[in-house]
């Protein structure tokens, strides 16, 4: 198993332990911070969610009473230009189409041992040797697909990413690998942008060499002054970095990011792990943030650099996004395990960086559970979108069954939907993790990714219900 298969199997316990008797999360502190992290469409949002599961008589996909699916892409099936689609679906960015529907940009984290390569035409190929790359759809409003292509190819370990203020996705390479290594003729560890709308954009793939090369997981941009904030997946020590990238084009738009900038690390004074902080509601004040010497890690990897004073690190870095609400960013360190590198176990921070008064505050923290208690019933969401009437939907990826979790008022987390296809069972133990949620413009449609075997799915329903 490669070191990117690894990373990509090892992202666990990010939500606490759930009780035997139900499905509320042990949280210290509280969600409701979360809650409100993006405007709602006037709603509060459910608050109980949405009901029990009902089982899918097709095997597929188990949604409350009310709410239905329509898959929209499957993994292997031939496209029109003859090729079939590429394996593991990551992460996915979802846009407005001007004819009233949606285009989806979907990542695939696919390595040289994935089933279904990404296979792109030349022009839009970075490295031959790369096997990952992103698939652009467009849906109608009836959420049928109208067209499927390739849009990236040749990057490598495609996980998560980003949607920017200008409409555009940033795709993430979620590993270090250089040329030479795995047979590859370039080096890997870049974020790219790709447009949904014009494929002409997408020709020439340029990696935004200024924003660094490591493993990418997600980024958020502040529309208000361009900057962007970017986590980093590292799972061995030394420990993933938060960092921040200042554009020399900061009013954005298609390309602006080649233009340039300086990548930052942050740094807490004292604080060199998040890990060791268990309060929420902690607020560290005055952080700073530190050049990163050599953002291309030409000999060291960016974490590992000497950056001459102490930056702050933590665990497995991954979900990031923008609040609109409060201005702030958010981000999540998955997990921490002391045997790994950590001074500190959890399952699970979520951080709240505010920029304007330069402080980072813990928001929730999820607690391990104590020795002997049951074992968990969900762990370790990974791709996290705000719902647009209110909560957090998370996706799993963790051990057992896979499930679209959310979040109620009060910080309950409520099943929304379970992955029936390939469930944990002992004939299907592995990749059933979702991934790439998110919602349309108009709010009327969910969509997200089974990982493999590689299906994207567009739920619709009585979104607006609250008990």
């Amino acid at each position: 198993m490669s070191v990117e298969e690894s990373n990509a199997l090892s992202r666990r316990q990010f939500v606490a332990r759930a009780a035997a008797a139900g499905v509320a999360v042990s949280v210290v502190g509280s969600v409701e911070a979360l809650y409100t992290a993006e405007p709602a469409l006037g709603t509060s949002g459910p608050k109980i969610g949405y009901g029990p599961l009902i089982p899918d008589p097709a095997g597929m996909l188990d949604l409350p009473r009310g709410f239905s699916y329509q898959i929209v892409s499957r993994e292997g099936t031939v496209r029109p230009d003859g090729l079939p689609t590429p394996s593991r679906f990551d992460g996915m960015g979802t846009f407005p189409d001007r004819f009233g529907g949606n285009r989806l940009v979907r990542n695939h984290e696919c390595s040289p041992t994935a089933k279904i390569k990404v296979v792109a035409p030349p022009e839009r190929t970075y490295d031959p040797a790369g096997a990952g790359g992103t698939s652009t759809l467009v849906v109608d409003r009836h959420n049928h697909k109208t067209s499927e292509h390739i849009s990236l190819g040749g990057s490598a370990i495609n996980c998560s990413g980003g949607i920017t203020p200008w409409r555009t996705w940033l795709t993430c390479e979620e590993t270090e690998l250089k040329a030479g290594q795995s047979g590859y003729t370039k080096d890997h560890g870049f974020i790219f942008e790709v447009d949904p709308y014009d494929d002409r954009r997408n020709n020439h793939p340029t990696p935004l060499t200024a924003m660094g090369r490591f493993q990418h997981e997600a980024v958020a941009i502040d529309p208000a002054t361009g900057i962007v904030y970017e986590t980093e997946d590292a799972f061995v020590a030394p420990l993933g970095g938060f960092y921040r990238f200042l554009p020399n084009r900061p009013r954005g738009g298609w390309g602006s990011l080649r233009a340039g900038g300086e990548l930052q690390a942050m740094r807490i004074p004292d604080l060199p792990d998040l890990s060791v902080v268990q309060e929420a509601g902690t607020v560290f004040h005055g952080v700073e943030w530190v050049k990163v010497p050599d953002p291309l890690a030409t000999t060291e990897s960016v974490r590992a650099q000497d950056y001459g004073k102490q930056t702050t690190g933590g665990y497995k870095l991954e979900g990031c996004w923008w609040g609109q609400l409060d201005r702030c960013v958010y981000f999540v360190s998955s997990f921490a395990r002391t045997e790994l590198g950590p001074k500190v176990d959890h399952d699970g921070q979520v951080w709240r960086y505010d920029p304007r008064a330069k402080t980072l505050k813990l928001m929730v923290i999820f607690t391990r559970p104590k020795p002997g208690s049951d074992d968990p019933e969900f762990d370790a969401p990974d791709n996290i979108t705000m719902s647009p009437y209110g909560g957090l939907m998370m996706c799993e990826d963790g051990l057992g069954e896979q499930h679209i979790l959310g979040t109620t008022e009060d910080g309950q987390v409520f099943k929304f939907a379970r992955n029936a296809v390939n469930n944990g069972t002992p004939e299907a133990p592995e990749y059933g993790e979702l991934a790439g949620v998110g919602f349309s413009a108009d709010g009327r449609t969910m969509f997200f990714n089974v990982y493999t075997p590689g299906i994207t799915y567009a739920i619709t329903g009585p979104w607006r219900r609250r008990r």
